[in-house]
C-alpha cells in the first residue's frame, strides 16, 4: 500500500504526464508467457463470471485480481517487465467483460423459448467482444490520452498503481491465495454438489406468518462479493429482498388466499402455493418491471454525458485518427483501416449465421439480417463510445449496461413492430442484436479501463488492443460451456398434471423448436414444505413419444417447458432448465425477454410489471438509486441476504478502522477486497467442479451421490445452525484478514 500511495504521488507531482516507463524504453511486452497466462486467466475469470454473474445478477471487475496473480506467478518464473503483467491482466480482463455482456442478455433465448446453444453463443460473444475492441480503436486518443485529466477511469487507474507497486517491488498475491484456500476448502464441504455436509441455503418459513421465508445461500462468492460492493449498496439490494420476501409476499399471501380460484399469471389458488411459487408468479414480474424502470432511470441520467461523448467522438474522427498519431512507441494504435475492415468482415460473419444458420423455427430473411447487422453497428458504436465515456467517470461497476442494452432491445423492437415483424423468429433476432451490441458496450467498458492502465505504466496501444483480442478470442470457449453446464447441471424435473388439447393450444403454448435428445430423465418429487429436508432420490420416467412444448406468459400453463403424453393428453413433466431457476436466476436476461415480449407479443401481466414501475419511482422520490434495489427485489432473498452479509462485514472493518484512528480506506487493492476476490474465484472455481460431477450423475457417468458425504449423516446434512455457524467463521475470517495489514504496509 505505501508503493501504491508512493506512485499516485510521483505521478501528481509531475506538471506534464510521463508514463512509469518512458515512450523511448523498450522492455519486455508482448511474450508468449505473458499471452499464455493472460488466456489462462481469461478462460478462469470468465468461467466464475459466469457462474456468479448468473446466481447473484452482479459482476466484480477482474483486472486487479489478474494483475496482483501475474506478479506473484511471473516473478516466481524470473524476472518479469511491468508491461508483460500489464499484458497479462489486459488478456485475462476480456473474459470477465465479455461474460458480463453475454450472461445479461443471451440467456433470455432460454425464456423466449429457444436453445442456448454453443456455437450461437460462440459466436455472437466473439463479434461483440471484438467489435467493443475495434470500436475503441479511433476513441483511445481523444477519451484515454486528451482527456487524461477529465476520465479518470479509477479501476485502470488502480490496476496501474498495483503493476507499479510491484514492480517496485510489492506483493498483494498471498491475501488473494488466503481466500482461494479457505473459500475452496469451505465451498468443498458446503456446495451441494460437493461433499454437502450441510444445508447450502438454511431456511426458516414461520407458520406465524405465512407468504414470509428468511433464507440465505451461504457461499464464499456472496460474502466476497458484498464486501466488494460495500455496505451501502449491498444494504440497498438486501432491502428489496426484504420487501419482495417479508411484505408483498405476505400480503399476496393474506389477501390473495381468500380468493377461490386462481389470480393471472398464477395458475392455482394463492392459498395452495408455497412461498416459493408465490415468488415465481407474481414477484418475478413486479421484479423485471421494476429492473427494467431503473435501467432507464439510470440512462436517463446518463444522457448528458451521452451527447458528450458522441460529440466529442464525433470531432476527434473528423480529425482522423490516423493523421493524429505520432511516432512514439505510445502512441501506436492499431491502424483505422484494419479496425474497420476487422468490424466489416465481423459483420458479414453475423449476417451469414442469421442467414444460413438460424435458430429452428426462427429463421429470417436476408434483408431482415442486414438490418439487424446495420443497427449493430449504430447501437454498437454508439454505446461503445457512451460505456468508455461513463467508466471514464464513474468506473465498470456502475456503468449501466443492461440499460443500453434495454434502450436497444426497445428501439429495435419498435422498428420491428412499425414493419409488421412480430412473429416469434424476429423476438430472437431483436436479442441477438441486443446481445451483441451489450457484449460490445461491456467489453469497450473493459477496453477503457485496460487502455488507461496501459496509458500510465507505459504500454504500446496496439500491443494491448492485440491482447484485447486474444483475450476475447480464448475466454468465449469457456462462456459458452460455462452457460451450457450451469443450465443442465441445475436442471430439474418434476411431474406435473396439465390436461391440454393439442390441437387448440392455449395462448402462449407452442411447440419447442429445439432438440432433447434424452429417451428418460430423473423426475424429482414435488418438495415438501420442509425446504432444508434431505431431498429425496429422483426416479427415472421415460419420456419416449412424448412432445416438448413451450409456455411462455400463458393465462392457463405456468411459464416453463413440458413434456406431452399423447396417451393421456396430458403434460405430465415439467423440465425446469437451469439457468432462470432459482439457483441461477439470469435477471437482467429474464428482463430483455420480458421487454421483447411487451413491445413484440404484446403477452405480458402488465398490472404486476406497472406495480414494479411505481415501486421504482417511489424509491427514485425517497433519493435512492433504484437499480440497486430493483435487483434486490428479483432476487431471492437467499442470494441479497447473503450478499448483505458481506457488506455488514465491511462496515464492521471500516468501523473499527475509524475507532482505532486508522487513515488506511477500504479501496479495490486492500487486504478484504484482495482477499475477497479470492473467496469469489473460489466458490466459482469448486462451484463449476461441482456442476461437472452433477452433469455426470445425471448422465450415470458415476453414481449419484457419490461424494456426497451428508447423505451418510442425515443429523449434519440438515442442521440449519451448522449452516449460520460454518457461514459465521468464514466471515470473521474475511474480517481478520481484511484487518491485518499487507507485508510492508502502514495502517
Amino acid at each position: 500500500m505505501a508503493e501504491i500511495q508512493e506512485a499516485r504521488e510521483v505521478r501528481i507531482a509531475e506538471p506534464k504526464f510521463q508514463p512509469y516507463v518512458p515512450p523511448g524504453e523498450i522492455r519486455p511486452e508482448f511474450t508468449f508467457r505473458a499471452i499464455f497466462f493472460g488466456g489462462l486467466f481469461g478462460i478462469l475469470f470468465g468461467a466464475v463470471t459466469v457462474y456468479v454473474g448468473l446466481r447473484a445478477g452482479l459482476t466484480v471487475s477482474a483486472s486487479i485480481p489478474i494483475a496482483v496473480l501475474s506478479i506473484s506467478v511471473l516473478r516466481a518464473l524470473g524476472k518479469a517487465s511491468i508491461l508483460e503483467n500489464n499484458i497479462v491482466q489486459t488478456t485475462g480482463s476480456a473474459g470477465e467483460s465479455v461474460a458480463g455482456g453475454v450472461i445479461f442478455t443471451l440467456p433470455a433465448l432460454i425464456f423466449l423459448g429457444f436453445p442456448l446453444e454453443y456455437a450461437r453463443i460462440f459466436l455472437l460473444a466473439f463479434i461483440g467482444g471484438w467489435l467493443g475492441v475495434l470500436f475503441m480503436i479511433p476513441l483511445r486518443r481523444q477519451l484515454i490520452v486528451k482527456e487524461h485529466g477529465n476520465l479518470l477511469y479509477p479501476e485502470g487507474t488502480a490496476c496501474a498503481d498495483v503493476l507499479i507497486a510491484g514492480d517496485k517491488g510489492g506483493s498483494f498475491a498471498g491475501r488473494v491465495f488466503a481466500g482461494l484456500g479457505l473459500g475452496a476448502l469451505y465451498t468443498l464441504f458446503q456446495n451441494e454438489n460437493m461433499f454437502a455436509l450441510w444445508p447450502s441455503t438454511p431456511d426458516y418459513s414461520p407458520n406465524w406468518f405465512p407468504g414470509s421465508s428468511i433464507r440465505a445461500n451461504t457461499t464464499s462468492e456472496y460474502l466476497g462479493v458484498g464486501y466488494i460492493i460495500g455496505p451501502r449498496i449491498a444494504g440497498v439490494i438486501f432491502s428489496g429482498g426484504v420487501f419482495a420476501w417479508l411484505v408483498v409476499m405476505p400480503a399476496i399471501k393474506f389477501f390473495g388466499s381468500h380468493v377461490p380460484g386462481a389470480i393471472f399469471p398464477g395458475t392455482m389458488p394463492i392459498s395452495q402455493m408455497s412461498t416459493d411459487q408465490i415468488y415465481g408468479a407474481y414477484i418475478r414480474p413486479m421484479g423485471a418491471g421494476a429492473v427494467a424502470a431503473a435501467g432507464l432511470i439510470t440512462l436517463l441520467r446518463t444522457i448528458p454525458t451521452i451527447i458528450g461523448a458522441l460529440r466529442a467522438g464525433a470531432k476527434d474522427l473528423a480529425k482522423g485518427a490516423a493523421g493524429a498519431a505520432g511516432q512514439r512507441r505510445t502512441d501506436n494504435d492499431i491502424s483505422l483501416k484494419w479496425a474497420l475492415l476487422g468490424a466489416g468482415v465481423l459483420l458479414v460473419i453475423m449476417w451469414a449465421m442469421l442467414t444460413w444458420f438460424p435458430i429452428k423455427n426462427a429463421e429470417t430473411f436476408g434483408m431482415n439480417n442486414f438490418l439487424a447487422a446495420i443497427l449493430v453497428v449504430v447501437f454498437g458504436f454508439l454505446f461503445v463510445t457512451v460505456s468508455s465515456r461513463i467508466t471514464g467517470l464513474i468506473g465498470s461497476s456502475s456503468n449501466p449496461i443492461s440499460g443500453m442494452a434495454i434502450a436497444t432491445l426497445m428501439a429495435t423492437c419498435a422498428m420491428f413492430l412499425v414493419m409488421g415483424w412480430t412473429a416469434v423468429a424476429f423476438s430472437a433476432l431483436a436479442i441477438t442484436i441486443g446481445g451483441v451490441v451489450c457484449i460490445a458496450s461491456a467489453n469497450a467498458g473493459n477496453t477503457s479501463q485496460d487502455l488507461k492502465t496501459g496509458f500510465l505504466v507505459g504500454a504500446t496501444p496496439a500491443k494491448q488492443q492485440l491482447a484485447l483480442m486474444v483475450g476475447v478470442t480464448v475466454s468465449v470457449f469457456a462462456i459458452g460451456l460455462t452457460l451450457n453446464l450451469m443450465n443442465s447441471a441445475l436442471e430439474e424435473f418434476r411431474p406435473a398434471n396439465i390436461a391440454i388439447d393439442v390441437h387448440n393450444l392455449p395462448t402462449g403454448v407452442t411447440q419447442y423448436s429445439g432438440k432433447f435428445e434424452r429417451t428418460t430423465v430423473p423426475v424429482a418429487p414435488a418438495k415438501g414444505p420442509d425446504a432444508n429436508a434431505a431431498p429425496q432420490a429422483a426416479q427415472e420416467e421415460s419420456v419416449q413419444g412424448m412432445t416438448l412444448y413451450t409456455s411462455i406468459n400463458s393465462p392457463t400453463v405456468p411459464n416453463g417447458y413440458y413434456f406431452f403424453n399423447p396417451r393421456t393428453q396430458k403434460f405430465e413433466i415439467q423440465w425446469i432448465q437451469g439457468i432462470g431457476s432459482a439457483r441461477a436466476a439470469a435477471p437482467q436476461a429474464q428482463l430483455m425477454a420480458t421487454v421483447i415480449n411487451g413491445i413484440l407479443q404484446r403477452r405480458l401481466p402488465w398490472g404486476l410489471i406497472l406495480l414494479g414501475v411505481f415501486l421504482v419511482i417511489g424509491v427514485e422520490l425517497l433519493g435512492i438509486r433504484s437499480l440497486s434495489f430493483a435487483v434486490g427485489f428479483y432476487l431471492s432473498i437467499a442470494t441479497t441476504l447473503a450478499i448483505f452479509a458481506g457488506g455488514v462485514v465491511r462496515w464492521l472493518v471500516e468501523y473499527q478502522g475509524k475507532r482505532k484512528g486508522e487513515t488506511t480506506e477500504e479501496s479495490e487493492v486492500s487486504p478484504g477486497s484482495l482477499y475477497s476476490s479470492g473467496l469469489i474465484a473460489a466458490g466459482g472455481i469448486v462451484g463449476l467442479a461441482g456442476m461437472v460431477i452433477k452433469v455426470m450423475e445425471s448422465r450415470h457417468w458415476i453414481r449419484e451421490g457419490a461424494i456426497s458425504w451428508g447423505q451418510n449423516f442425515p443429523a449434519l446434512a440438515s442442521s440449519r445452525l451448522l449452516a449460520v455457524v460454518t457461514f459465521a467463521l468464514l466471515g470473521y475470517s474475511l474480517y481478520h484478514f481484511a484487518r491485518k495489514p499487507l507485508a510492508g504496509e502502514k495502517r
